[in-house]
């Protein structure tokens, strides 16, 4: 039984950003960190948790566009941040999970601008506390503000 479209976006984006994390800390190459989560991840089952069905297309749309836009989406993203700060500060998983959810707005029109922002921070909530999920939220709203 395959997930309704909405949890298979959610899945995929989740996945994305592990990922993305992945690629920033292993330095893998795109194409293969495409084919690892292909074979091994979306829709698997590892150490008894049972990985969604991640909208497969959906998931490469955003892990190749980010590392295709990578220096846009990053000066987009630093422009947005408080004066001092910089993305080399803010915490590993934070700035992909920001990376993607700015892909997003940037080019995938196809998605409402509030249901890009609110997947992203429920993303953020898989991994940090409310406050962080807070900052995703007011961060990616000012990206939508300059690019929609």
């Amino acid at each position: 039984m395959t997930a309704p479209r909405s949890q298979a976006r959610s899945a995929a984006r989740l996945a994305a950003v592990q990922a993305l994390y992945q690629q920033s800390m292993e330095g893998t190459s795109v194409a293969r960190l495409l084919d690892e989560f292909h074979q091994h991840r979306l829709g698997q089952l590892i150490e008894d948790d049972q990985y969604a069905d991640a909208e497969v297309e959906f998931f490469d749309d955003i892990v190749r566009g980010v590392a295709a836009r990578g220096d846009e989406i990053d000066s987009l993203l630093e422009s947005k941040l408080a004066q001092g700060w910089t993305l080399q500060r803010l915490d590993k998983t934070m700035l992909q999970v920001l990376r993607a959810g700015a892909y997003e707005l940037l080019a995938r029109v196809d998605v409402p601008v509030a249901s890009a922002i609110s997947e992203y921070v429920d993303v953020a909530k898989a991994f940090f506390d409310d406050r962080e999920a807070k900052f995703v939220n007011g961060i990616l709203d000012a990206v939508a503000k300059e690019v929609r």
